[in-house]
């Protein structure tokens, strides 16, 4: 694996350091008026989730990894188990399903999804950023009410409660942004 300096650590790098995986969230470089300058980084756990802060000097070396990112095609749930098919290879493999986290009900039969392995252990999963939802349950549309900024609460058909405009009505579809879990459009 290469290794880089404590200066050249960027967010979003993968790093190997303390036995563990760490993704660098965030960069501070500091340049105090006594002493050498380091990289103040706050850094994720990839398996846990935990957080950590270290100071990196410049003369430090740390191991950046290289997560091999791969399209995995939904089939179905078993037992809290997802099971995906490599698009390329057709190989079939088990995922936990608390690796989507809070997004796992915007999982649908056959979505294509992008999975970060590190050798053959999966650490992290990211779904399409627009997503096709049927709303559930809404409020009935109100004539004449088009107030700007005005948002009324729906459920939708997997049970995730969002924000919409008072002209969308029940059993439209919508389209939902993914990462921030808010309405983007109609569909």
């Amino acid at each position: 694996m290469p290794k880089i300096n404590g200066n050249e650590i960027r967010p979003g790098n993968v790093l190997e350091h303390n036995g563990g995986l760490w993704a660098a969230v965030k960069v501070d470089h500091v340049k105090p008026g006594k002493g050498g300058a380091f990289a103040q980084v706050e850094m994720k756990n990839l398996r846990n989730g935990s957080k950590l802060n270290e100071r990196f000097r410049s003369a430090d070396k740390v191991e950046q990894v290289r997560l091999e990112q791969k399209d995995q095609q939904f089939l179905y749930e078993s037992d809290g188990m997802l099971v995906f098919m490599d698009t390329e290879t057709y190989e079939q493999i088990e995922l936990p399903a608390d690796l989507l986290g809070e997004r796992r009900p915007f999982l649908q039969d056959g979505m294509t999804i992008l999975v970060e392995f590190y050798d053959t252990e999966a650490l992290h999963a990211t779904l399409p950023q627009k997503v096709t939802c049927r709303i559930a349950e809404t409020e009935p549309v109100v004539k004449g009410q088009t107030a700007a900024n005005s948002f009324k609460p729906a459920i939708l058909e997997n049970g995730v409660k969002v924000m919409v405009p008072p002209f969308v009505g029940q059993d439209e579809d919508i389209v939902v942004n993914t990462e921030t879990m808010e309405y983007y459009e109609r569909a």
